[in-house]
């Protein structure tokens, strides 16, 4: 049974219908996703098949493009193709809404708005208020990869058909592990782990261990680093102060 059909206007929508195809039979099965006369079989009544096929689907993708609203009727210029009952994509997004299907409106283009429920035959209005996804040429394979995140976490049928890794969100990463320079120029950050206090273009003293410091080259404390002159010496002490031993041939 295929789980996804893909609703589509073959005048606008076409290429990104069998873009969207390829990329969810690669993650879910070619035999998961339904598109056009491909999926029939020669010689069957495609006017049954088709009906059949979206009631037997979990999902309908409609391909909706900047001229899919206003595309005209092929059989009367004169009126738009979504007024005509018998238009092939109205019927298939009527039949999804009748048999419980779940209809999602997949915006194929940058600039489109969410449909306005006033410019739809009302037997498919209910298409304006459906959560809709977005894909982009420039974007399509990670809006494809988004899509299908979201299809396996509501389709159970999906899941057991996912042949794709888990994908890993980015606001998941750990910010203590990375340093973000955000064009500063010079400073003093702590990166996480073994690497500790890093220091960028000083051009003047500075203290990253313990005890106390103050300019003209004097400083106290175990681990004091400090900067002579502007990109100067850098000198660092560790351990208690000690007054040296003079003996024999020292001074």
């Amino acid at each position: 049974m295929h789980e996804i059909f893909i609703n589509f206007r073959t005048k606008g929508g076409k290429e990104i219908a069998y873009m969207c195809q390829q990329a969810l039979a690669d993650r879910f099965g070619p035999d998961s996703i339904f598109l056009a006369g491909g999926s029939i079989g020669v010689g069957n009544d495609f006017t049954k098949a088709l009906p059949q096929a979206v009631r037997r689907s979990r999902v309908l993708l409609v391909i909706v493009d900047e001229h899919w609203l206003d595309a005209p009727d092929p059989k009367n210029p004169g009126r738009r193709a979504l007024a005509n009952p018998q238009d092939w994509v109205r019927r298939e997004i009527e039949e999804a809404f009748d048999s419980g299907v779940l209809v999602v409106p997949v915006l194929a283009a940058r600039k489109l708005e969410q449909l306005n429920p006033h410019r739809l035959p009302k037997t498919i209005a209910q298409l304006a208020v459906c959560q809709y996804a977005r894909v982009q040429l420039r974007t399509f394979a990670t809006d494809l990869v988004s899509l299908g995140d979201r299809l396996v976490q509501q389709v159970p049928g999906l899941a057991a058909m996912d042949r794709q890794e888990p994908t890993q969100r980015s606001d998941e990463s750990d910010e203590r592990t990375s340093v973000h320079n955000k064009r500063q120029s010079g400073g003093i950050g702590h990166v996480g782990g073994s690497v500790g206090t890093f220091v960028g273009e000083s051009h003047s003293p500075m203290h990253t261990g313990s005890g106390d410091m103050v300019n003209n080259h004097h400083e106290n404390g175990d681990g004091t680093t400090y900067y002579t002159g502007d990109n100067g010496t850098v000198r660092q002490r560790f351990g208690p102060r000690t007054r040296p031993t003079h003996g024999k041939g020292e001074r």
